[in-house]
């Protein structure tokens, strides 16, 4: 069942979301050759901790860490460690926070200094790809609408769009209806209505779509060891649209970015 939210509990969430956007806004200066994800996440818990929230990851179904950090062809749910990152590394970096209730989740796919041409190109697409999503959160339309958006702008760049692996409805729980799919058929799936709130999150593959899943219980890689990437954001359907509840513009200050990206779904409510 959707549980819809009035406008003040999804101005709750949106506080929650935004702690998210700042966390990853911190980290975004920290991420270069050297660093070690274990380092990132050690930042990322004081960080949370600091401005009133906790860390949602931390301990949910027994995550050790209080972020998810998945180098290279790790798609989702990488466990923080030592290994320094190298130049041209790539990393996905998913950020929780439980705070007043409720909960802000969504992540962002970093450069590590210069990438391959290839692999930026395969960030830029899927970064492309959560805003068409986002683009179909209206109301009356459905949940297919959004996945089958982000499918095809992935798939007609020769992308394998993860199946497995599923964006979903936020609230006062981490996980809620409906599951989000990056694949689908247009017009399938659950109604949209005004105070739906999801977490969007193309997970997508240089190479095959197909995944293996690792035997820590939380490691997910692509198949073939290809590059992956993962964009997510916190989104909301007021007045029949769809409005970010999470932001990039932190990410994009430390890194010196200009973006109008955001402008079309950005509403004070």
């Amino acid at each position: 069942m959707i549980i819809l939210k009035t406008l003040e509990e999804l101005r709750v969430m949106r506080e929650s979301a935004q702690l998210v956007s700042r966390t990853l806004g911190m980290l975004a200066k920290e991420i270069k050759p050297g660093t070690t994800t274990v380092h990132l996440d050690k930042l990322g818990g004081e960080f949370i901790r600091d401005h009133g929230g906790e860390p949602a990851f931390l301990g949910m179904y027994g995550f050790p860490k209080n972020l998810c950090i998945s180098p290279n062809a790790e798609v989702v749910h990488g466990i923080p460690n030592d290994k320094p990152l190298v130049e041209g590394d790539i990393l996905s970096v998913d950020c929780g926070v439980y705070m007043n209730g409720f909960y802000g989740d969504h992540a962002y796919s970093f450069e590590v200094g210069e990438v391959e041409p290839e692999t930026k190109k395969l960030l830029d697409i899927t970064k492309e790809s959560l805003y068409k999503g986002i683009a179909q959160c209206v109301r009356g339309k459905r949940v297919g609408d959004i996945s089958n958006a982000i499918q095809e702008h992935c798939e007609k760049h020769g992308y394998g769009v993860v199946r497995e692996l599923v964006g979903h409805g936020l609230g006062r729980k981490m996980h809620e209806d409906p599951q989000v799919p990056n694949y689908g058929r247009k017009g399938s799936g659950k109604v949209l209505k005004d105070g739906v709130a999801l977490a969007i999150e193309p997970m997508v593959n240089l190479g095959t779509e197909k995944v293996k899943f690792h035997d820590d219980g939380w490691t997910v890689t692509s198949l073939d060891n290809s590059p992956s990437a993962h964009f997510e954001h916190n989104v909301a359907i007021i007045g029949g649209k769809p409005v970010l509840l999470s932001t990039f513009k932190y990410i994009y200050e430390a890194l010196g970015i200009n973006s109008t990206e955001e402008d079309a779904f950005t509403l004070d409510f």
